[in-house]
């Protein structure tokens, strides 16, 4: 069978793919383009695609013929493929869930404890030398333990995240979660996002991508935010208003946020990046090198499996 890898993988992924299939490795660090899109449905029996390759209903209507028959995805998020459209046309799903959870929840508390104690702005002001030294009321952040969590989306993710914030820095843990949520730490779940909004001092963003959790986070939720409170997105740029953002941020509505992820990535607007009050990283989510090498190896057993005619271990 012929695999196509949209993007380089780490060696120990590209070996274990080869021991099974006629491999290609696209040499391109950007998304799919339309005709690769459809030139990959045609020629490969198996697609292992990630962030971007956007596999919509018109691109799987387009192609009549279709050789393609699993598209293993590269990632726990999956909202750049059409899962429905691709089952209508006689295509499987895979993702890597379990594999992503600890390195994205590392990346969380790394923005959080960025952005409230300012340590991006301070970073800066060194490597610029404009540091004159010690003082006692330089930079005062929002000292984090002991303040109150809010986390929207108690998934994996979430809970990891709010299980860090908890036992390592005594915060307590509120959350908003479209249906009930049974957890295994102290946690209160609360019924409406702008209600959890009102009561935090840091909010994290940690729910899926797609339709249903577009612009989840918008003027009224940042507007009901307490003035020194924070945001935090490592979920899906666009669950996050970025239009709104800017304003709640630009007006002192909120005191910061921390991004991983943008609304229209890799452009970030240049209001964010002129912010001192922003934290940006460029999706460093799950770049740790054993975390990435390990989603891969779940994607290729996602299709070893469906060319072995196995049960698929991860279906969407």
């Amino acid at each position: 069978m012929k695999l196509l890898i949209t993007r380089k993988l780490p060696d120990p992924v590209l070996s274990k793919a080869r021991d099974v299939f006629d491999v290609t490795v696209r040499d391109n660090t950007a998304p799919l383009s339309r005709e690769e899109l459809l030139q990959s449905l045609t020629d490969y029996d198996v697609v292992l695609p990630t962030l971007g390759d956007a596999y919509s209903a018109d691109i799987f209507a387009a192609v009549p013929e279709k050789r393609t028959k699993l598209l293993a995805n590269f990632g726990v998020g999956y909202n750049h493929i059409d899962a429905r459209a691709a089952r209508a046309a006689g295509i499987d799903v895979t993702n890597t869930p379990g594999a992503v959870t600890d390195a994205t929840a590392d990346i969380a508390l790394t923005l959080m404890l960025m952005t409230c104690r300012r340590a991006g702005e301070g970073e800066r002001m060194v490597r610029a030398g404009q540091w004159e030294g010690w003082h006692p009321t330089q930079l005062l952040g929002l000292h984090m333990s002991g303040k109150t969590l809010g986390v929207v989306g108690m998934g994996r993710i979430g809970q990891a995240i709010a299980q860090r914030a908890h036992f390592g820095f005594g915060m307590s843990v509120k959350f908003y979660n479209r249906s009930p949520k049974d957890v295994s730490f102290p946690a209160e779940q609360v019924a409406e996002l702008t209600d959890l909004a009102a009561q935090v001092d840091v909010l994290i963003v940690a729910v899926p991508g797609g339709a249903e959790t577009h612009h989840l986070i918008n003027a009224s939720v940042l507007n009901a935010m307490q003035p020194h409170a924070h945001m935090v997105n490592i979920a899906r740029g666009d669950v996050v208003n970025e239009t709104d953002l800017i304003a709640a941020l630009s007006k002192g509505q909120i005191a910061g946020a921390g991004l991983d992820v943008y609304e229209f990535e890799p452009k970030v607007p240049q209001a964010l990046i002129d912010m001192e009050n922003v934290t940006l990283l460029p999706h460093l989510g799950t770049a740790a090198l054993e975390v990435r090498t390990a989603m891969g190896l779940m994607a290729v057993d996602n299709a070893t499996a469906f060319a072995n005619g196995e049960s698929l271990p991860n279906a969407v």
